[in-house]
């Protein structure tokens, strides 16, 4: 039974910082349920608005699709009530399909729709993935727009207009022109939430677009320190965004640049450091070289944000 109904999860998402808990493995690559709970459980300790289980962070691309339930089945049961679970839904439309009753059936109260695999999309097509999963399930939906689903305003409008549970867009490309289309067009009807990788980069711009809220991957292991600068952007606080961007993100993002991949490599190096190991990422993905994980490691002390203990 779910907490929220879809216009409800729109109103709390778009007002609190939201995160992917990085899903946990064992050494030979297989899901670590008791590791993952307690990961999910750490963050939603926290006062985050969301967490998106089996996302990108998540490593939802490597899931089969009885693994990405029980990830999801595990973070709804290790989180919180007031910090709600959301799923994913990926691959062709039956997978997708498949992938968001499991969610609904595992408690989650939303999904994201990850762009479907490897072909090229129109805006017919992704109109009709896109209304097909949001016809199988009650589950609120936001699409994510990035790779080969970039959604047009029109298409978003019409899916708007046509489907209650769909909620939200998420936006991984940072194209100003398509933005401002998108949220002139759709208005209050959605909430926006930022994408692109190392979110805080980007997030106190996009807030002028309307994106209140976006996704920090850094959460999963300075979680303090994220919600610190959520709080900045909010309040737009210019030089103490700078102050932090300077200090943290920006070099955090100089080392996750050196590999690909490593958007998601450079989190679970983070959690090593910090003492909350959650295995290593799968293929086709590397972990983090011995350099970067030791320049990692100086940089989060230089920078003075090491987690505190759980309260």
């Amino acid at each position: 039974m779910t907490n929220f109904t879809p216009a409800e999860l729109a109103r709390h998402l778009k007002d609190g910082l939201l995160s992917f808990p990085a899903t946990a493995f064992t050494a030979d690559l297989e899901f670590d349920e008791a590791t993952y709970r307690e990961h999910v459980a750490w963050q939603a300790s926290y006062e985050v608005g969301g967490l998106f289980a089996a996302g990108g962070t998540g490593e939802g691309f490597s899931l089969t699709p009885e693994e990405n339930a029980r990830v999801i089945r595990a973070a709804v049961e290790a989180s919180r009530p007031e910090v709600p679970v959301l799923g994913s839904a990926g691959g062709w439309t039956k997978n997708a399909i498949a992938n968001a009753q499991a969610a609904e059936d595992a408690g989650a109260e939303g999904l994201l729709i990850l762009p479907p695999y490897l072909t090229e999309c129109s805006q017919e097509g992704l109109r009709e993935h896109v209304g097909a999963i949001a016809d199988s399930t009650r589950l609120p939906l936001i699409v994510y727009n990035r790779a080969n689903a970039v959604y047009s305003a029109e298409t978003i409008a019409s899916l708007a207009g046509a489907h209650e549970n769909f909620i939200g867009f998420k936006d991984a490309l940072g194209d100003i022109e398509h933005l401002a289309k998108v949220t002139s067009l759709n208005g209050d009807r959605l909430f926006y939430l930022g994408g692109l990788p190392t979110a805080e980069v980007y997030a106190l711009p996009l807030l002028q677009m309307g994106m209140s809220t976006y996704s920090s991957a850094m959460f999963n292991f300075v979680p303090e320190f994220a919600l610190d600068f959520y709080r900045d952007v909010r309040a737009q606080d210019r030089t103490a965004i700078n102050e932090k961007l300077a200090r943290f993100v920006l070099p955090y993002a100089d080392i996750r640049d050196r590999g690909e991949g490593y958007g998601v490599s450079i989190i679970k190096a983070g959690l090593d450091i910090i003492g909350r190991p959650v295995g290593p990422v799968r293929p086709p993905l590397t972990d983090l070289g011995e350099q970067d994980v030791a320049d990692l490691g100086a940089l989060i002390v230089a920078a003075g944000i090491e987690p505190e203990p759980v309260r």
